[in-house]
């Protein structure tokens, strides 16, 4: 299960471990970096704030709140004192459809478990508490439909996408409505991290030996076409596909260690490397943001990589926020106390802060 309690993931692909990935385990990485750089300019203040309180005993941590539009989101408190909820503390579920203003009680349809987590791809919502399995709803939480076992069910397969990588092969295959079935055609990679459809434009992409490969098929993967990348400066760990907002395709090179500045590609019928003169050593989150930009938080502050540079921003979010691009392009900071929302264009965008208060 990928959306992870107290981390979220960076951007959504298609590979079944790409979906909403949260931050990368830093428990293995090198000891946290200090800021090395400048400050930047000062945060700039968000335009909305919608903060609610919620009826919820001050004993539970802060809630996992998943947005899977601007406007609707749900919102897990899953763990009292540091520890799983028990019968004196079950957990407890939050829906809302206006954007954090107003938050509606959901019955939980198993408050009594180990290792919740929270999942709500194109608006499917799925529950997993451990040991018992998932419980998902196609109604927003209205009803659920069990499915034990750790398997995840199909309705969850489904819903990351018509192409996704297997995770029990690797292969490309395509959901048929029951099952994963690989494309009788293959990219010809390597290894395939990830596959992307965008547009007309199937992308799959992977590293291995520390090098990036891609290829990109016109015809839902009947045929493939290795697309050549220009080499990075160093190894690529993982590479993934994602699209901006406005359409565009990028591939995120991250190293082997997951914590250093990622390579980056974007598509305009090839593969062109942008470079981010004067960016920081470390990051911790990555999101193209369109019109040729991507979004980056690290130790060292919030910036954006544009023609050719690094160039810091005066963005209502800090270096402990975690970015994430939603479906309808809403780009998501998330924190451990908070949410906040940047909606519309490039360079006209609201900040809107959204946080649930425990009584």
């Amino acid at each position: 299960m990928t959306a992870l309690l107290l981390a979220l993931p960076v951007l959504l692909a298609c590979s079944i471990g790409d979906i909403r990935r949260p931050p990368p385990d830093r428990a293995s990485a090198s000891p946290e970096p200090v800021a090395t750089t400048p400050a930047g300019p000062p945060p700039a203040d968000v335009h909305e704030v919608r903060i609610v309180r919620v009826a919820v005993s001050d004993r539970y941590d802060p809630p996992f709140i998943e947005f899977v539009d601007a406007e609707r989101a749900y919102a897990l408190f899953a763990a009292c004192d540091d520890r799983p909820p028990g019968r004196d503390c079950p957990a407890l579920l939050y829906a809302t459809r206006d954007g954090g203003r107003s938050w509606q009680a959901l019955p939980h349809p198993r408050p009594v478990a180990d290792n919740h987590q929270l999942d709500a791809p194109q608006g499917l919502l799925v529950l997993t508490a451990e040991p018992f399995g998932w419980y998902a709803s196609t109604d927003g939480g209205v009803t659920f439909t069990h499915h034990p076992g750790v398997v995840p069910p199909p309705v969850l397969v489904g819903a990351r996408g018509r192409f996704q990588v297997a995770e029990e092969s690797g292969k490309v295959a395509r959901w048929d409505g029951r099952r994963l079935r690989p494309l009788p055609v293959q990219p010809g990679l390597p290894m395939v991290n990830t596959v992307r459809e965008a547009g007309d434009l199937l992308v799959a992409a992977g590293a291995a030996d520390g090098r990036p490969y891609a290829a990109v098929s016109t015809d839902q993967g009947r045929s493939w076409q290795r697309s050549p990348l220009p080499a990075p400066d160093g190894e690529v760990g993982v590479l993934r596909v994602t699209s901006a907002p406005d359409g565009e395709i990028w591939l995120i090179g991250e190293r082997p260690d997951r914590t250093t500045f990622p390579a980056l590609w974007v598509y305009r019928g090839n593969w062109q490397q942008l470079r981010a003169d004067g960016h920081p050593e470390m990051v911790s989150s990555v999101a193209p943001v369109g019109a040729g930009r991507v979004a980056v938080t690290g130790p060292d502050g919030v910036g954006v990589v544009a023609d050719g540079r690094y160039e810091r921003v005066s963005w209502p979010i800090g270096p402990e926020h975690y970015l994430h691009l939603l479906d309808d392009g809403t780009l998501v900071a998330r924190a451990p106390d908070e949410v906040i929302l940047a909606v519309g264009p490039p360079g006209a965008r609201r900040w809107i802060r959204v946080a649930l208060l425990r009584d």
